[in-house]
């Protein structure tokens, strides 16, 4: 079938199942414990859409479906077996091939880097990442809103961290026109800054931001590209991990433009261990995510959740759920047999099967399937073998994954940062004129205040000097005895008859050296 996907049958091809391209983006589920199939039935779901021509994101937890970039080798012992299990479910086009991979790393390691902007994550999404109280969340929320009133970007950590201290110096100013702003909760925020840029978390703030359009495409045989994004060393910091996808997830929302029910998905997006992006999160933020979920499917986006427990997934968000493959689970403590029956009772009733029972005994790479059908109803439950994906199963080699990295079509495009001025530049400007200005005005008071002393302090001799009668006498006899021996110097040179010579002698002396006779 050209409109729908085959998933598997039962043993000997009996009861196929196609999931409709058409209800693809009605999202799904894919759980089950570990070791029961899930990875390798989440390949092969991926490499069917990609098939179709429809791009998908998957998250790579584990780091083990970087295989698909290379197709699977019949010298593999894993691979004959698969093989074999295609000749099983009666699947006659299966045979190796390769998925066109782009790999993506918000570390810059394993593939390309994935950044956002601060301004672009948000403050909801970024103080969860935080694990900020509501009212730290609400100061940062304050801190965004002032950014943009006064047209400061936030792009980098360097961004928040400046407009933070910004907000705890107008911290008065601000209290009285968006509420309480605390000092405190300021300085909460920037210990919280401090333990995010520990973990790594300023890797993925900055620019180039991701351009979403760069996820979205085929190659040029018409497949579909599958963006992996290698989220291994993400996995020991859920918070960064849920915080990054739920902005993509976001973002698309927002940017994508409405389509309704296409024929095909315009993107998959596949978040493997579910649970990391909803363990410990605030009602909030699963209010946001149920409500993403449930619109972002008029957008052409289907959204799949791989867990091992299907408890992972909140109801309110599971209930948005219409596909779904369900591999085994165990059944000994009392959360597990609470999961096997929460599974059993999310399918559509098969008279002939339990699907309580069935779920612990479906054997490795079985599951039971319910999907929605063209007419949007959900098919009844049916025990399935999964169709076994074409690509290799387990993880490409370091080389291989370098060759395949430098030569698809992202190129360089995000390999070098880019530090535009931005709020942490604009603010640092502001203050270091304000500290020159400080000091200019500073240096205008002293000399000011020299000034002044100067001047009265030369008024003060003056005065001194124009009441002291002893001055005045000083003066006036040093001007009688001047003139006394002025004239007897006169009378000296004329009486010798050579006035003349002197009284030149007498000039130079005047204006230049009087005492060197």
């Amino acid at each position: 079938m050209d409109d729908a996907l085959f998933l598997g049958a039962a043993a000997g091809g009996a009861s196929p199942q196609f999931l409709p391209l058409s209800r693809a983006n009605r999202h799904g589920l894919i759980a089950g414990a570990t070791g029961t199939g899930k990875t390798v039935t989440l390949q092969g779901l991926v490499e069917a859409f990609s098939v179709a021509g429809v791009p998908c994101l998957v998250s790579d937890v584990k780091g083990d479906l970087s295989g698909l970039a290379m197709p699977g080798s019949p010298s593999a012992k894993l691979h004959s077996a698969l093989a074999a299990r295609a000749a099983e479910v009666g699947d006659a086009d299966w045979r190796y091939a390769a998925t066109p991979v782009q790999f993506w790393d918000p570390f810059g390691r394993a593939g390309h880097p994935v950044r956002t902007t601060v301004s672009e994550m948000g403050p909801l999404l970024l103080g969860r990442l935080m694990d900020l109280s509501p009212a730290q969340q609400g100061v940062l929320a304050i801190a965004f809103r002032l950014a943009d009133e006064e047209g400061l970007l936030l792009l980098d950590l360097d961004d928040l961290q400046s407009m933070l201290a910004h907000v705890a110096d107008r911290a008065s100013e601000l209290t009285a026109t968006y509420g309480n702003v605390s000092r405190p909760s300021v300085g909460a925020i920037q210990r919280s800054l401090l333990q995010l840029r520990s973990q790594g978390g300023e890797v993925i703030f900055g620019e180039p931001a991701l351009d979403l359009s760069d996820l979205i495409g085929t190659d040029d045989r018409g497949l579909g590209l599958v963006n992996l994004l290698d989220a291994t060393a993400l996995s020991t910091s859920p918070g960064l991990y849920a915080a990054l996808l739920l902005w993509l997830l976001s973002e698309l929302w927002e940017r994508l433009p409405e389509v309704g029910d296409p024929d095909k998905p315009v993107l998959c997006l596949f978040f493997d261990e579910a649970h990391l992006l909803f363990d410990d999160a605030p009602d909030a933020l699963v209010d946001k995510v149920e409500q993403v979920v449930r619109l972002i499917r008029s957008k052409g986006i289907g959204v799949y959740f791989i867990t091992q427990n299907p408890l992972d997934v909140p109801d309110r968000i599971g209930a948005q759920l219409g596909h779904r493959i369900q591999h085994a689970l165990r059944a000994f403590t009392p959360r597990e047999q609470a999961a096997v029956r929460a599974a059993a009772t999310s399918f559509r009733t098969n008279p002939a099967l339990d699907t309580a029972e069935a779920i612990t005994q479906l054997r490795v790479g079985e599951a039971l399937v319910s999907l929605l059908g063209q007419d949007g109803a959900p098919s009844p439950v049916e025990r399935v073998l999964i169709r076994p994906p074409r690509s290799r199963v387990g993880p490409v080699t370091a080389e291989e994954r370098a060759v395949l990295v430098r030569t698809d079509a992202i190129g360089d495009r995000y390999d070098a940062l880019v530090d535009r001025e931005s709020a942490h530049e604009l603010l640092s400007a502001r203050a270091e004129e304000a500290t020159r200005s400080a000091a200019a005005a500073k240096s205008a008071r002293e000399a000011e205040k020299q000034n002044a002393s100067r001047a009265k302090a030369e008024a003060r001799e003056e005065r001194e000097r124009a009441n002291d009668p002893w001055s005045r006498a000083a003066r006036s006899a040093a001007s009688s005895a001047g003139r006394q021996i002025a004239g007897e110097v006169t009378r000296a040179v004329l009486g010798r008859g050579v006035a003349g010579r002197v009284g030149g002698a007498l000039l130079r002396g005047m204006l230049g050296g009087l005492f060197r006779r």
